[in-house]
């Protein structure tokens, strides 16, 4: 019998009547307000929380996918995944996408506040510490340097 999939086995402890996380105040409270989560996008959040703090099916190294339709919201997913992740000690996070167009929508709506798809709320803070979004670029410096020979911030 084949081994069941991860969105099984968490359909599986669900039907058993675990209890499943809300959504955190730390999302809610530091996504754009504008964004009202839908019903699909908490059950992705609660699903989410749980499977990061289960040992018991939790694997590592920790990868994720997000099986939504085009136009769900799996951009707003990321951010809200990526406040609960700061919040657990996290703090870098790397996207790798296959065109320029999705890397140039998903800058706008991480970075410009101006944007009507903006993500995160004015202020984005835990606890009494607020925290900037910005963009490192150090990984492209690295892969240029490697292949130009280029001495770089990294040495091999």
């Amino acid at each position: 019998m084949p081994e069941q999939t991860l969105e099984q086995k968490i359909t599986a402890v669900k039907e058993l009547g675990w209890p499943f996380p809300e959504v955190p105040n730390i999302i809610k409270n530091n996504l754009n307000p504008l964004f009202q989560l839908r019903p699909y996008q908490i059950e992705a959040f609660s699903r989410f929380i749980f499977y990061m703090n289960n040992t018991q099916i939790k694997q590592k190294p920790t990868q994720l996918l997000f099986h939504m339709a085009t136009g769900s919201g799996k951009t707003l997913i990321m951010a809200g995944a990526i406040l609960y992740l700061y919040q657990q000690g996290y703090r870098n996070f790397i996207f790798f996408v296959n065109s320029t167009n999705i890397i140039n929508k998903t800058r706008d709506n991480f970075l410009n506040p101006l944007s009507i798809k903006y993500l995160f709320s004015e202020n984005v803070t835990f606890g009494d510490k607020q925290v900037r979004i910005k963009e490192v670029d150090i990984l492209t410096e690295f892969l240029f340097s490697i292949h130009t020979e280029k001495p770089g911030l990294f040495n091999l």
